[in-house]
């Protein structure tokens, strides 16, 4: 297996993992989403290739995730715009979410930032709160560092709150 395959599957396996950790919280202490979240970590550590501050990000992102109680997938909901860098040189995405329930809701959408290789070089949680039933909702994922070259977003997890 080359180092790009593993790379890619650790990626992978990372954001499968976040979205197991955080659809497995409930509000009565399961173990089994500590033990989703704490694999997750470990594969945002072990990934070969992955830089030491993207695994430093997606382990906040896991974290901040995790806290979230009674969150659906709301991945459908999202759309990112188009990336650009601001004035410090971070890359930004509009970050837009559809209320499509019946109550005013939050969500906290996981945006990863992929280089040219598809390697994992960041990831941020975006939280857009008290959206209103049936109204989008705006916001923006700001890279935790500078990111050099060509960069993709994409959305890795969002939940509904």
């Amino acid at each position: 297996m080359t180092g790009r395959w593993v790379r890619g599957g650790a990626a992978g396996l990372l954001a499968g993992a976040l979205l197991l950790g955080t659809a497995a919280c409930s509000d009565d202490g399961d173990p089994v989403s500590g033990a989703v979240s704490e694999a997750a970590s470990a594969v945002a550590s072990a990934a070969e290739g992955v830089s030491d501050a993207a695994s430093e990000a997606a382990a906040k992102a896991d974290q901040q995730l995790s806290e979230i109680k009674d969150g659906v997938d709301a991945k459908d909901e999202v759309e990112l715009g188009e990336p650009a860098t601001d004035a410090d040189g971070r890359t930004t995405v509009p970050v837009t979410v559809d209320n499509t329930d019946d109550r005013t809701r939050s969500f906290a959408v996981q945006v990863q930032f992929k280089d040219g290789d598809g390697k994992l070089v960041d990831t941020v949680v975006v939280t857009i709160s008290d959206v209103p039933a049936g109204k989008p909702g705006d916001g923006t994922a700001r890279s935790t560092h500078k990111l050099s070259g060509s960069v993709t977003p994409s959305v890795a997890t969002a939940l509904r709150y």
